[in-house]
């Protein structure tokens, strides 16, 4: 992903501290660009709750400037499921920072998912002909076990009822 977005974008060093599992980073969002059938896709995963959101064939050029077009895919995910664009917190594109991984545990999780996404594409008949919504919504509805098997579209309905007392 990052050498996709080039000098495009600065790259941020995290504190010291930060990292594995840290509830600090639990309101990042972690980009995974994947090559599927010579294309290439992204993968979109928010590290608190793993509500995931798929983007068949994104080019280079869609990507810049990064911050307003992330936050645009992010509040359309969360619009699809009858969500306020601000259940996973504020989407100021004015505010993206980029980092490299601090989770070992939420790419465990997106390299997982990148094998469902894999099939799902490959089962649809390729890009062309795959529904980029239903992958994403399926991957909201697919339990993880962290500490017991959650679904990331109840965490992010249990995070937005939780906000809007």
């Amino acid at each position: 992903m990052l050498a996709l977005l080039g000098r495009s974008v600065s790259v941020v060093e995290l504190p010291a501290g930060g990292g594995d599992d840290d509830d600090d980073d639990d309101d990042d969002w972690y980009a995974n660009l994947l090559w599927l059938g010579r294309r290439k896709c992204l993968l979109l995963t928010h590290a608190g709750t793993l509500f995931s959101i798929f983007v068949p064939d994104v080019r280079a050029a869609e990507l810049r400037p990064l911050g307003p077009y992330l936050a645009e895919v992010i509040a359309a995910a969360l619009r699809s499921e009858g969500l306020p664009p601000d259940a996973l917190g504020s989407l100021d594109s004015g505010s993206l920072q980029v980092a490299r991984t601090a989770s070992r545990s939420v790419l465990g999780f997106m390299n997982d998912m990148a094998v469902h996404v894999d099939y799902a594409v490959a089962s649809a008949g390729g890009h062309s002909r795959c529904d980029a919504d239903t992958i994403s919504r399926q991957l909201r509805r697919t339990p993880y076990n962290r500490g017991g098997y959650l679904y990331p579209i109840d965490l992010v309905i249990k995070r937005a009822s939780a906000a809007s007392k």
